[in-house]
This record gives C-alpha cells, sequence and structure tokens, in this order.
C-alpha cells in the first residue's frame, strides 16, 4: 500500500503541472452512458444488471481542433462508482450490515510509447467506503480499421485496509447476526485482470463502446468468508459522445 500512498502528493501536484500551457487548446473527453453486468457485490457469485457512467480518453488537443500527440506522459482525472450493498441484492447478505453507495475521486498517470499504455491509477472513497484504492495495468491498441479500435489489456487492483475490511471483513457484531466467521483482512492486492475492449465510432464525435473483464480475486479479498466466487467477470455495453472545452 505504500505506492498508493506515495502517488497521492503526485495527484496533487499534477493539477498546477497540467494547467501550465493550456492556453490555445481544448480539452475534450468521452462521456456517456451505459449498462453493465456484474457481479452483485464484490465476490458474489450471483449477477446483476447496473448502470455504466462512462468517461474516458481525456486528451489535449491543439487550438485548430486536430489530435495532439497521444505519446508520452499524460495525467487525466480518474472517477469511480460502487453501488449499495445490502441483503435485497443477494441473499449471501443476509445478517449483514449495509454498506451506503462509494464515490472514488482520483488521478490516473499514463505513459504511451506506440500501441503500448501503462498506467497506474489512485482514487480516495468517499462514504461508503473512505479508503484509497489504486491500479497498475498495461494495454495494447490495435487499429481494426478507421472506426474500430481494440485493446487488449492487464491489471491488479490494490485497496487500503479501510476499502478491504468494507467489502470483505466481517466484525464480531455481524458474525453474530449473519453466521459467518468474523474476518478482518488487511490491505493490499486484492484482483488481477484481463480484460478486452472496443470502440466502434458512429460519427466524429459519437461511438459505441464495450468492454469483456475476467478478474480473478486473490490475497485477503479471495480468502474472506463473503467471497461466494474468487471469479468475477463483467460485461459493459454503452454509447458515448465527444465533448470538447476550449482555454
Amino acid at each position: 500500500m505504500k505506492l498508493i500512498h506515495a502517488l497521492i502528493p503526485a495527484m496533487l501536484l499534477a493539477t498546477p503541472l497540467a494547467a501550465q500551457g493550456l492556453e490555445g487548446r481544448t480539452l475534450s473527453a468521452e462521456l456517456g452512458l451505459g449498462a453493465s453486468y456484474k457481479p452483485t457485490y464484490p465476490g458474489s457469485d450471483q449477477m446483476e444488471t447496473a448502470p455504466w457512467f462512462i468517461w474516458r480518453n481525456v486528451s489535449l488537443s491543439r487550438g485548430d481542433g486536430s489530435a495532439g500527440d497521444a505519446q508520452g506522459f499524460s495525467v487525466s482525472p480518474s472517477f469511480n462508482y460502487i453501488g449499495k450493498r445490502n441483503e435485497k441484492d443477494d441473499k449471501d447478505l443476509a445478517g449483514l450490515p449495509e454498506v451506503d453507495r462509494a464515490y472514488e475521486i482520483g488521478a490516473r498517470f499514463s505513459y504511451t510509447t506506440g500501441p503500448v499504455t501503462g498506467y497506474a491509477v489512485v482514487r480516495k472513497g468517499f462514504k461508503g467506503h473512505k479508503g484509497v484504492v489504486g491500479k497498475l495495468g498495461a494495454t495494447y491498441r490495435t487499429d481494426i480499421n478507421d472506426r474500430l479500435s481494440l485493446w487488449s489489456g492487464v491489471g491488479v487492483n490494490m485497496g487500503s485496509d479501510d476499502y478491504v475490511d468494507t467489502y470483505f471483513g466481517v466484525t464480531p457484531e455481524a458474525a453474530a447476526s449473519s453466521g459467518y466467521r468474523a474476518y478482518n483482512p488487511g490491505g493490499g492486492v486484492t484482483s488481477v485482470s484481463a480484460s478486452l475492449a472496443a470502440r466502434y465510432a458512429i460519427s466524429d464525435v459519437t461511438a459505441l463502446v464495450g468492454e469483456l473483464e475476467y478478474g480473478r480475486l486473490v490475497g485477503d479479498a479471495a480468502d474472506s468468508p463473503l467471497t461466494q466466487d474468487k471469479n468475477q467477470p463483467v460485461v459493459r455495453l454503452g454509447i458515448t459522445r465527444r465533448f470538447s472545452f476550449g482555454f
């Protein structure tokens, strides 16, 4: 977890550094909405359909609107939303306290060379959990044609003690009411994943996007009595539109 906490000062410094030299440029991002078919809670063996809020491909372009150089180092905002967890979602949660919805805010640090991108993500949680989460990963881009692009990737997800305890821990009180054994997990690597993402451009500003991700819980998250299945697949499908903001 030292890596996640070491990235926080860098995230705070990124804002003033990124603000330099923006005059005459355009900040653009793809925003959209879709559906996600995923486990009902982290570690569940049941699946549900939930909204997918899309924020992707944040970039800077020159004043004439042409694409900027995507190579090299870049910093962009990173957001995530985790839905509420309660026993109405899954019978395996009976007797456990409700976990409120959580919002995560942070930054993504990327380095791209050719079709390969390596990245590190760090986010701070609010409301449902107050921990810190992070991800290290890499993707490889393949352009099938002018409209269709694919990204294959691998990643390692991490969480602080507070995050892991919120979603995989069982207090003595919860153990008494639920029948699960008490469990006090520690922070660290929570899962590894492999993914395939696709983007099909309908027009210059609108695109269909989809993702297939296979995640595997590891460490204390995998050993939790709440974990019914270590395999955590996710399927997402949505539509995005590119928005641009001039400086």
